[in-house]
């Protein structure tokens, strides 16, 4: 005790040993409690919703005594502003149109500070003109360069069906530059009726046939379109049957006749035609076969030539055989 006739130490103490020596287990100094708002020691798992509740419960009515942020009613407004115009946009079916005003506004200000297009360099285009170039880039009198899209231009270029290429260049601060590769018209397809302009590729470039294509190769049939650049270009080797040719034909889009202007089908085999072709070109030259009274050469077979006759021309044959047999009995 001290002078006053108080303690001088408390009578149970606050560490492990004072706790062995009251009877209760020992709390290790580094799980022992370390501040008034630490959660309890909790040994019961079913007590632990009830000391987190407790916490809680200390906690929230301070937070909710927190004044807000400055500016936080502001910014508040904004977001439901925002949201509200957003909905009213979409729902109304207003999207596009704000998107377009907005992009107006970005390149309105682009403009304003020098980045406006002053000039459009454009080469390479014969077939398709300036004005559609321009449409389908994206350069109208509101657009900036400054947020042009060279990429997207380009891919939108590429979607007319002339253009095989094309570059987009911008030169800062006010020009643009252009360069396409064009297609260029190879032949003619045939197909459910229909006659296209087709290029070497087979793109198709034009569904209707002006004036000036007239005099381009025809090809017919299904899958024609892609596969007459390479039969075309071994009819070429035989100037003397590509002279006369009127139509090829595609059968089943496994292999080609040839019609003539004289109306003779010549029927190729499937595959390697080019010896058909070969063959047929020799007997022209010998035989004079292309010019005679016949509807049909048939090729197909790699040992045998097969012709078949006009309807008149197998009349006069018959009659010739008939002749023939007539004066072979009268000399019996």
């Amino acid at each position: 005790m001290d002078g006053g006739g108080r303690l001088d130490q408390p009578l149970i103490g606050s560490g492990p040993i004072a706790a062995n020596e009251a009877g209760s287990p020992a709390v290790e100094p580094g799980r022992a409690c370390a501040g008034r708002n630490a959660f309890p020691a909790v040994t019961d798992r079913t007590s632990r919703p009830t000391a987190y509740r407790r916490v809680v419960g200390r906690s929230l009515p301070r937070i909710v005594k927190l004044p807000p942020p400055p500016g936080f009613g502001i910014a508040g407004s904004i977001v439901l502003l925002a949201a509200t115009l957003g909905y009213g946009a979409i729902a109304g079916g207003h999207v596009d149109a704000v998107v377009d005003r907005l992009k107006d506004a970005r390149d309105g200000a682009a403009n304003a500070v020098g980045f406006r297009i002053a000039a459009v360099a454009l080469t390479g285009a014969k077939e398709v003109s300036r004005e559609e170039i321009l449409t389908k880039a994206g350069v109208t009198g509101r657009a900036s360069l400054l947020f042009l899209d060279a990429d997207a231009a380009r891919a939108r270029l590429l979607t007319n069906p002339w253009i095989a290429d094309a570059a987009v260049l911008k030169l800062y601060p006010d020009r643009l530059q252009i360069t396409v590769t064009e297609r260029v018209a190879y032949a003619l397809w045939q197909k459910d009726g229909r006659i296209s302009v087709i290029a070497a590729d087979g793109t198709v470039l034009e569904p209707f046939v002006e004036d000036r294509y007239v005099d381009l190769p025809l090809v017919v049939g299904a899958g024609a379109a892609g596969k007459a650049k390479d039969f075309l270009t071994v009819l070429a080797r035989h100037p003397e049957i590509q002279s006369q040719l009127r139509a090829s034909i595609l059968v089943a889009e496994r292999r080609w006749n040839i019609r003539l202007a004289n109306g003779i089908d010549v029927r190729l085999p499937e595959g390697d035609f080019a010896p058909a072709l070969d063959h047929l070109a020799a007997l022209d030259r010998s035989k004079k076969i292309l010019s005679r009274d016949i509807v049909a050469v048939d090729l197909r077979l790699p040992d045998r030539v097969s012709v078949r006759l006009s309807d008149a021309a197998a009349q006069v044959r018959e009659d010739a055989l008939k002749e023939k047999k007539k004066k072979k009995a009268g000399d019996a």
